[in-house]
């Protein structure tokens, strides 16, 4: 009888999380949401607490997205998950959402990398420093590598690297801008204001413009970056990825 309760249990569990269906822009606010609250104590795989493994849904205290939800926001009192009192709950849905898209989305097809052979693509083949920059070394035109494997999963550092449109995230977005007089000019979106706009050009150089003073303003959809898809071969693609999810930070 207990066995028939408690596959029962496991059933209904598994159909309330069924029943869940976030749209897509949820999912890509809770994936920047996870990486600004979470990803510093659970990584960016989610397995970085003992016994729990956030997307594989394995929970310590937790069945429901509700459940989740309210971790989240109230914490786990006499443990190191506190309270994330900066987020309403509708943010906290879209963690949620994240969680459970990348449980059902595609892990990453590529295995046996070497890490010491992908920093010499990074920095040979690749040409990757020619726009990103790992610690001290490489240009500022593209987002700053240094702790990119704190940041991103595999799965998506791979999805970057073969199909570049579809992994860029918001706050790496690229700009053109039109001055009312002189040409436009084109460069990574560093901040945005209700009056002004900033980003740093071709040159490295950090511009400012005062939107009023611009004759055209728009947010480029596609990526600045070349696919790799062609350009390596699956073993350097491995390779890649594990010298980028080895990059943890100046003292990590």
């Amino acid at each position: 009888m207990r066995k028939i309760i408690a596959f029962i249990f496991v059933a209904a569990s598994g159909l309330l999380q069924a029943q869940h269906e976030y749209p897509a822009a949820d999912i890509e606010n809770g994936g920047r949401q996870y990486t600004n609250n979470c990803v510093y104590c659970h990584g960016p795989e989610g397995d970085q607490i003992a016994g729990v493994n956030l997307f594989q849904g394995r929970f310590k205290r937790a069945v429901s997205d509700d459940d989740i939800v309210q971790i989240i926001r109230n914490g786990v009192p006499g443990t190191g998950m506190p309270a994330q009192t900066g987020l309403n709950e509708s943010n906290a849905r879209t963690i949620v959402a994240y969680l459970r898209s990348a449980k059902s989305g595609p892990a990453s097809t590529l295995t046996g990398g070497d890490a010491a052979r992908g920093k010499a693509l990074f920095e040979g083949k690749g040409q990757c420093a020619t726009c990103h920059r790992v610690q001290s070394s490489g240009s500022r035109m593209a987002p700053d590598l240094s702790d990119i494997g704190m940041q991103r999963r595999a799965v998506e550092l791979e999805k970057s690297l073969v199909d570049p449109d579809s992994g860029v995230l918001p706050q790496h977005r690229f700009v053109q801008v039109t001055p009312k007089s002189g040409p436009a000019i084109t460069g990574r979106l560093l901040n945005e204001d209700t009056f002004t706009v900033q980003l740093i050009d071709s040159q490295e150089k950090l511009r400012t413009f005062v939107i009023a003073d611009l004759r055209d303003y728009s947010v480029l959809k596609n990526s600045r970056m070349p696919s790799y898809k062609d350009k390596f071969s699956r073993q350097e693609l491995a390779d890649m990825v594990s010298y980028l999810v080895s990059l943890k930070g100046p003292n990590k």
